[in-house]
């Protein structure tokens, strides 16, 4: 017989693990959380600046290939996806950004009841613990570790702090604060050396009460349902298929790829797409897989007259020396991220807010070989990069099942730079790049622009730029989105699968709208909102 559980959650991501901690605190339910991957305990998930060794990394991170585009040279693009105890929490950049508080309101304005900023600030406020300590902003006390880097930052990143303040810009001491707006250092999710993900936040305490049950390495198969009634889960674990049963609900929080393929792979979704690969179809929705958002960034390279990262960690005596700084001390330039300044600010005037982010990174680095997969390295000399990566894209992709075999990669088609909105904000967004460059001090400090011809660049040349080197941010969202339309949408504002009884999607594939940011702050927002609607449905 199959064991049965109050709840079975599928993903132990960022909402994931949240909702696992959420729904077990009071010991009345007992929750099974399924996780593909495996444990998040590694030297390299946990060192703030491991994130070079995770990229390519199979046995944490699901690797996944993009479809060619053309419109980005014909390029497919490689993306990042946790597959591990924290999901991409665990291997992710941890710039700790929320998002625009009219982000928010516009999901509300959709429909969304219940989903503005000012019903969602709370659900910020009690997962942090900011360094800075609470205030109206500020959340103290929570799981989630959250640190500035003041006074830590590499010296170019201040150079570039004083040129974007040449440019007009102010200053933003905290981009979750009262507005986005502004110039400034990012705060990140780590403490005292230690990256916070949602495993290390909510999970470890979680797994220490008897009614939460983990099972890592097992691959969700499919949704069983009895009519259109979910009551469980199939998933492979050690070369063996198993069953659960779910006495309440099943609950979604694969992200934003595994999410939409899950339900498609359960009969959940278009149903020609169903058909041709032979599925049963439970509930024809056609907005599953679809809608997808994602923040595209490129940027500029320079070559520095003064030391940046790359001057301590680019041979392997260098990284050796700052290794064991780093087990010693937890101090050096391993202990927190590369993205340690940046902005959001408006490309033009007209703009009602900010619609462009950039980040300044003490650090230039080497992409590997084509076909290659190892570890990212730093030039052999000092660089800095600034990238630039729009707020809000108009341009929609898809997720799609490659076949009927749960193991088959998806088809994912990003779409990026398919509308002329946003071809103008990437190349204006570029624009002010190229000027921050130019502007003293760090003017003084760049010897050479990398890759590119010296000289003023035109519009023409800022987009073929764009097309040639454009990619994820990491940021996808909006595959399951959320709405009140079962024709346009894949769950109501309660977070429940339209057409079918006892089936939630929790996680960042919900939002209606990507978030004008870094998107892991919204994902565990959505965690902690989603137990809550979650609680208050069952009790």
């Amino acid at each position: 017989m199959p064991a049965t559980y109050d709840f079975i959650i599928v993903g132990a991501g960022s909402a994931g693990c949240v909702l696992a901690n959420r729904l077990t605190a009071d010991g009345k339910c007992r929750v099974l959380l399924l996780e593909a991957g495996g444990s998040h305990k590694r030297f390299f998930v946990n060192m703030p600046a491991g994130l070079g060794e995770l990229y390519y990394d199979t046995s944490l991170n699901w690797c996944y290939e993009t479809e060619a585009d053309q419109q980005m040279g014909g390029r497919t693009d490689f993306w990042p996806r946790g597959k591990v105890l924290g999901g991409s929490s665990s291997i992710n950049g941890m710039v700790y950004i929320r998002g625009q508080h009219e982000d928010f309101d516009a999901w509300a304005q959709l429909g969304n009841s219940g989903w503005g900023h000012d019903d969602v600030l709370p659900y910020f406020l009690m997962s942090e613990d900011n360094d800075a300590g609470a205030d109206t902003w500020r959340g103290g006390g929570g799981p989630w570790k959250i640190s500035s880097i003041k006074g830590r930052e590499q010296h170019v990143v201040k150079l570039a702090l004083e040129s974007a303040r040449a440019q007009g810009w102010r200053d933003n001491p905290d981009f979750n604060g009262a507005e986005q707006e502004g110039v400034g250092l990012y705060q990140f999710s780590f403490r005292k050396g230690r990256r916070t993900s949602s495993a290390t936040a909510y999970l470890e305490p979680a797994m220490k009460r008897p009614n939460l049950v983990v099972e890592s390495g097992a691959l969700a198969t499919r949704i069983l349902f009895e009519g259109r009634t979910a009551i469980g889960v199939e998933y492979r674990r050690g070369g063996q298929t198993v069953q659960a049963r779910a006495g309440r609900e099943v609950i979604v929080s694969g992200g934003t790829v595994n999410s939409p393929l899950l339900l498609q792979q359960s009969g959940i979704g278009p149903g020609a797409l169903l058909g041709l690969h032979g599925i049963d179809v439970v509930q024809d929705s056609p907005a599953v897989g679809e809608n997808l958002q994602d923040h595209v960034y490129t940027g500029l390279i320079f070559r520095t007259s003064v030391p940046t990262l790359n001057d301590g960690i680019n041979s392997w005596p260098k990284l050796l020396l700052a290794g064991m700084r780093y087990v010693l001390t937890k101090s050096g330039p391993l202990t927190f991220g590369i993205n340690q300044g940046g902005a959001f600010v408006r490309t033009r005037e007209t703009e009602s807010r900010p619609d462009t982010q950039l980040y300044f990174i003490p650090l230039s680095f080497q992409a590997p070989p084509n076909g290659e997969r190892r570890g990212l390295r730093a030039h052999g000399f000092s660089g800095f990069t600034i990238n630039a990566s729009p707020c809000r894209p108009e341009s929609r992709g898809h997720i799609r099942i490659r076949s009927a075999d749960p193991e088959a990669p998806p088809i994912i088609h990003r779409n990026y730079l398919s509308t002329e909105g946003d071809v103008r904000v990437m190349v204006d967004s570029l624009r002010l790049v190229d000027q921050i460059s130019r502007t003293a001090p760090l003017a003084d400090v760049i010897e050479e622009r990398l890759f590119l011809p010296e000289g003023p660049l035109s519009d023409k040349q800022l987009e073929r730029w764009a097309r040639q080197t454009g990619r994820t941010t990491y940021h996808p969202t909006s595959t399951c989105t959320m709405g009140v339309d079962p024709a346009h949408s894949v769950v109501d504002p309660r977070l429940r699968v339209h057409g079918v009884d006892r089936l939630r999607v929790i996680d960042a594939s919900i939002m209606p709208l990507i978030v004008s940011g870094n998107t892991n702050a919204a994902a565990t927002m959505i965690g902690e909102k989603g137990a809550a609607l979650v609680l208050a449905d069952n009790r």
